[in-house]
């Protein structure tokens, strides 16, 4: 009895050193955590909200991107420069994507949230005014154009069209191409009260291909065989919204795009960013459309 005593007790110790030394052996093999006190892993993955203008662009760039870089991850998405704004400054974005600048009560509500907006510009667009093929007007002075989106202009034979009532499209408010239109043409009036409004570029070229009455504004590389572009003249000439009058600033209504990062990018987020900055980023961005900077 002793003897099968002592047998059970040293079969039963080893059985229990087995399975420690098991759970030992795993636990350093398989574990995907870091060790306690161990500086967590880089994110692989960023997110990028913001601006339709820009959306094209950085959706191009992030599958570039990912292709060179399979263990990394860039998501994209829309909703316009305001709204990418408030998630940089809600601290749920690691890039908001902006076609205008950041206005200074959205600078005061990062820093309130202890957040450092930091911009970096990413190439240049031109705004194009489009109308339907259909429609024989081929430029607007800013003047006219004015008159169109605050109201006082409200037929196209006012301005060497037919006797046709105008339908007015604007972007939402929360779009960046809104503020800019806004700024640079409005000048200090506002839109007219019967202006349809879209919530996104696509919205403005489908409703300008279907109606011959419509007028509408959206970037250049937005630009297709299903609206005509308008060239305008700011006082100094009609100019088309051509790559070179873009450029060389000869077209009235050309910007920036932007990036805006809290803080100076680091990490996955600089390494993307500075991919959009190099010289394959940069022929992305004359193939998507838009303009690079200089390099």
């Amino acid at each position: 009895m002793t003897n099968n005593l002592k047998t059970y007790t040293i079969l039963t110790l080893l059985v229990v050193g087995l399975v420690f030394l098991g759970i030992g052996c795993t636990g350093n093999e398989n574990s995907e955590g870091p060790s306690e006190g161990a500086p967590a892993a880089e994110s692989q993955s960023i997110f990028l909200k913001g601006s339709d203008t820009v959306l094209p662009l950085a959706q191009a760039e992030a599958e570039e991107f990912m292709i060179e870089n399979t263990d990394k991850s860039v998501t994209v998405t829309g909703g316009g420069s305001g709204v990418g704004l408030t998630a940089l400054i809600d601290g749920e974005v690691d890039i908001a994507t902006a076609s205008r600048e950041i206005k200074t009560e959205e600078i005061e509500a990062a820093k309130a949230n202890g957040i450092d907006p930091v911009e970096t510009t990413i190439a240049y667009d031109g705004i194009s005014v489009v109308i339907n093929p259909e429609n024989p007007v081929t430029e607007l002075t800013f003047d006219q154009l004015r008159g169109i989106y605050n109201g006082s202009i409200s037929n196209w034979e006012d301005v060497g069209g037919e006797d046709r009532q105008i339908v007015v499209i604007s972007r939402d408010s929360s779009s960046g191409t809104y503020e800019y239109f806004k700024e640079e043409v409005l000048q200090g009036d506002e839109y007219r009260p019967d202006a349809l409004t879209q919530p996104a570029t696509g919205g403005i070229v489908g409703e300008v291909s279907q109606n011959p009455n419509a007028i509408g504004y959206i970037g250049v590389a937005y630009l297709d065989g299903s609206v005509k572009a308008l060239s305008l003249d700011a006082g100094n000439g009609s100019e088309a919204p051509s790559s070179e009058n873009i450029l060389n600033g000869a077209y009235p209504l050309s910007r920036a795009l932007y990036f805006y990062t809290n803080g100076e990018p680091s990490g996955l987020t600089k390494e993307f960013v500075d991919y959009v900055l190099s010289e394959t980023g940069q022929s992305l961005v004359t193939e998507v459309g838009y303009f690079p900077i200089e390099q």
